[in-house]
């Protein structure tokens, strides 16, 4: 590992989230139908991410807000369960392969993920049911648990 990317790592705190997180595949036709009604928009207080490509809308929803909207979108491919783990480190866009080595950490400990990026910090998604071993596996890699 690149040794900046070591150093980041290390210093890094690893924060947990609360909300238990569900990923929603919205269908690029049923998208703007969503977008009319402004009670299926998420909470402004909760962690949300919405990302168009040209394939779907994929949105990130805690319990709550996926609640809200779920009888607007029957048709949308649905997985839950997820947790949000936030490594609070800014990150400058010259640093290189840091996602790649925390991968590479899940990975060893047999740990499937979804890797998020937002504008200065990366996240994880993990499964509930594997919170406790990404905990343990990232726990000497990082400065803090959260």
């Amino acid at each position: 590992m690149d040794e900046s990317v070591r150093k980041i790592l290390n210093a890094a705190k690893l924060e947990v989230a609360p909300e238990t997180f569900t990923l929603v595949s919205v269908s690029k036709k049923e998208w703007p139908k969503l977008l009319e009604d402004q009670g299926l928009s998420p909470r402004g207080t909760a962690p949300f991410m919405i990302f168009s490509d040209k394939y779907e809308v994929t949105l990130l929803l805690d319990e709550i807000d996926f609640g809200t909207i779920r009888h607007a979108i029957r048709d949308a491919k649905v997985e839950g369960g997820f947790r949000l783990l936030t490594f609070a480190a800014v990150l400058d866009f010259a640093v290189v392969g840091f996602l790649a080595e925390i991968s590479g950490i899940m990975r060893d400990a047999g740990i499937s993920i979804v890797a998020l990026s937002g504008f200065s910090r990366d996240h994880l998604l993990v499964k509930q049911a594997d919170l406790a071993k990404a905990l343990k596996s990232l726990a000497p890699h990082v400065a803090e648990l959260c």
